[in-house]
């Protein structure tokens, strides 16, 4: 084989070399990256996760929906109004309950 034979096969080798290695580098994030494939299962738990915390914040906007509609200015809940102050004024004795109606 000639130097020049040597050099024309390397040359014409050298495009899809290049071509092979972005492939295998693509490839190889898509299953090892970050966002890969084998992240997917820790993706299924940050769902079952963010589904949790979800409930219980749709409880509590319930819970303060609720608060609020007691709060209406055409129809204030006398118990509840009086509740409220006597919490934000500390009226409140240590050793008294309330019991709330939710």
């Amino acid at each position: 084989m000639s130097r020049r034979s040597a050099l024309s096969l390397m040359k014409s080798a050298a495009l899809p070399a290049v071509a092979l290695f972005v492939i295998v580098h693509f490839a190889g994030f898509a299953v090892f990256g970050e966002n890969g494939l084998l992240q997917l299962a820790g993706y299924r738990e940050q769902k079952a996760d963010h589904l949790a915390t979800l409930a219980s914040l749709k409880a509590e906007k319930a819970r303060l929906e609720h608060h609020a509609a007691l709060l209406d200015p055409h129809h204030v809940d006398p118990d509840y109004a009086d509740e409220l102050v006597r919490r934000q004024t500390g009226q409140v004795r240590p050793d008294e309950v309330i019991i709330t109606r939710n």
